[in-house]
């Protein structure tokens, strides 16, 4: 269960090992309190879905997920007819009968229903959270279906009529505004904006998602990061990256970091060629910004 005030909050995002700021917290404590969805939006690898994650550890429920693409349309996201049961219920009623039809609604009923993530979380018994990832990555229409599910909480389903949320669902939205969305869209959501971390903050995340990394090594990969993101990248890393990156060094039982050593691991860090060859060019230089030459000291 989600704490009633901010401070509750706040330790229960400790507790789970997220490290808020009074911003999330806040949009948390109103979108629960509210039940409005929650739009966050930010850039990609700074822990949008993690919110989504650690409210469904909260609830102690499941965490649904509908990962939106170019193309995504409402069958996807709500349901489909599962045809191939019902074609063996109905052959396997035609050889039982003995002449009685068969009505239209022993084939379309919710045992034949297969729920998709927006559906499964609107009929669920208890209360979930569904994640709606990357909304950007759909289009407008999509949007457009969404709402009725986001004002009103309901479905409308031809065959079976409409149905309406036996428990509602909190709803997080995560878009890397690769478009924009539609204001109707916006108009119905608790707003969240998550932006890199500070220094300190990614020192923090780093020091409780990777324990037992070296205490200087962590202190080089952050500072390093912090510089990195201030150049112009194509794709910018995220602390997912810094995770990664944290994750091997330390396996590998680095305890500093030297040119060689973040030259040959850059591909952990950066995603797309021109950025790694930009930065594998300018290399020394950015180094030299954050305190490294031959060797940090």
């Amino acid at each position: 269960m989600i704490g009633k005030t901010l401070a509750e909050i706040e330790l229960q995002l400790k507790e789970a090992c997220y490290l808020t700021e009074p911003d999330i917290t806040m949009a948390i404590h109103l979108s629960n309190t509210l039940q409005k969805p929650l739009l966050i939006e930010g850039p990609a690898g700074v822990g949008k879905t993690e919110v989504a994650k650690v409210l469904a550890t909260l609830l102690e429920t499941e965490l649904i997920r509908l990962q939106c693409y170019e193309g995504i349309d409402a069958s996807q996201a709500l349901y489909a007819w599962n045809y191939q049961h019902q074609l063996m219920h109905l052959k396997m009623q035609e050889s039982r009968s003995s002449g009685n039809s068969i009505k239209e609604s022993d084939l379309y009923n919710e045992r034949f229903l297969l729920k998709r993530p927006v559906l499964k979380a609107i009929l669920a018994d208890q209360k979930q959270v569904l994640l709606i990832d990357e909304i950007d990555r759909s289009d407008e229409e999509f949007e457009s279906f969404l709402l009725e599910v986001l004002s009103d909480w309901q479905i409308s389903i031809p065959e079976l009529g409409t149905l309406k949320a036996r428990s509602k669902p909190m709803v997080i939205l995560t878009s890397n505004s690769t478009r924009d969305l539609s204001d109707a869209l916006r108009r119905r959501c608790m707003y969240l904006y998550i932006d890199y971390p500070s220094y300190d903050k990614e020192l923090a995340i780093v020091k409780s998602k990777v324990p037992g990394i070296h205490k200087k090594l962590v202190k080089q990969i952050c500072r390093f990061m912090e510089m990195l993101r201030q150049e112009r990248l194509q794709k910018a890393p995220g602390v997912a990256e810094t995770l990664d990156w944290a994750r091997a060094l330390a396996q590998l039982h680095i305890e500093d970091l030297d040119r060689d050593l973040v030259a040959n691991s850059l591909g952990l860090v950066l995603k797309d060629w021109r950025d790694k060859r930009d930065i594998e060019l300018s290399l020394s230089e950015l180094l030299e910004k954050t305190g490294v030459q031959s060797k940090m000291s």
